[in-house]
């Protein structure tokens, strides 16, 4: 089985994020691993350990994609794809899918895993969207994926109605909730290993794409509007009776919800 798995570089949403003009402040900004790409990374190398699956994994986008890719490396992928064009700079979910799209016909894999969603979007439409331009089969938000055969995968998904199971045949593509697994910590002989190891790096010609065919982003961030700061609660001291009244008339003359 080939395993094909996505990776996002994102913003760490864990730091202080400023805006200015409607626009994030790049200066002091860190980047990291998509956490749902994580999960995506780890289901791979689960299957790979457990079904002696062969993986790879494609980064897309512009700068310096080497450090998250080599954690990858590390986890236990055995291929890292970086596609960086400058035609991809303000590409969506649409475009993202028109490149994974021509990886994978490139190379030709049974499975591609994505994570359900980046962090920095939560668009959640990448890897839907790639299914329907190959014309595969896909299930998302899958929390469980075991091998059965060559051919067919079981996987569990997180449904409205509780946990699904379904048998699905392959080729397909399944985007992965982050309740799949616990990213495992890269070890130290992974990491050096990993220095060594090659990331093959292309372009939109180098994967027979052009920019006409990309198109124009089918949407884009308008405007980024920081959050207004949580206004100072108000301390009520006195009698129950007192206070209770005093809080319900603040209900109606102030928060209108009553």
């Amino acid at each position: 089985m080939k395993i094909l798995t996505t990776l996002k570089k994102v913003v760490d949403v864990e730091l202080t994020i400023n805006i200015k003009d409607g626009a994030i402040v790049e200066d002091g900004l860190q980047y990291v691993m998509n956490a749902w790409d994580e999960n995506a990374i780890e289901a791979a190398v689960q299957l790979k350990e457990n079904s002696k699956a062969e993986t790879a994994l494609v980064s897309i986008g512009g700068g310096d994609n080497t450090e998250i890719i080599r954690k990858a490396y590390a986890m236990g992928i055995e291929k890292g794809i970086h596609i960086d064009d400058p035609a991809l700079a303000k590409a969506d979910s649409f475009a993202y899918a028109k490149v994974l799209q021509k990886v994978f016909e490139k190379d030709g894999y049974d499975l591609v895993i994505t994570g359900k969603q980046a962090q920095d979007t939560d668009n959640g439409q990448t890897g839907i969207l790639l299914a329907e331009f190959l014309g595969l089969g896909c299930v998302s938000n899958v929390i469980a994926i075991e091998a059965v055969d060559d051919k067919t995968i079981k996987v569990s998904r997180l449904g409205d109605a509780g946990t699904e199971i379904l048998e699905v045949a392959l080729p397909a593509v399944v985007t992965v909730s982050d309740s799949i697994n616990e990213p495992r910590l890269p070890q130290l002989r992974g990491i050096m290993m990993a220095k060594k190891k090659k990331i093959e790096k292309m372009d939109l010609a180098g994967l027979g794409l052009s920019a006409d065919e990309i198109g124009t982003p089918k949407s884009e961030v308008a405007e980024f509007m920081a959050t207004e700061s949580r206004k100072a609660g108000k301390k009520f001291e006195g009698a129950a009776a007192e206070i209770t009244a005093e809080v319900v008339g603040l209900l109606a003359s102030e928060a209108n919800v009553l």
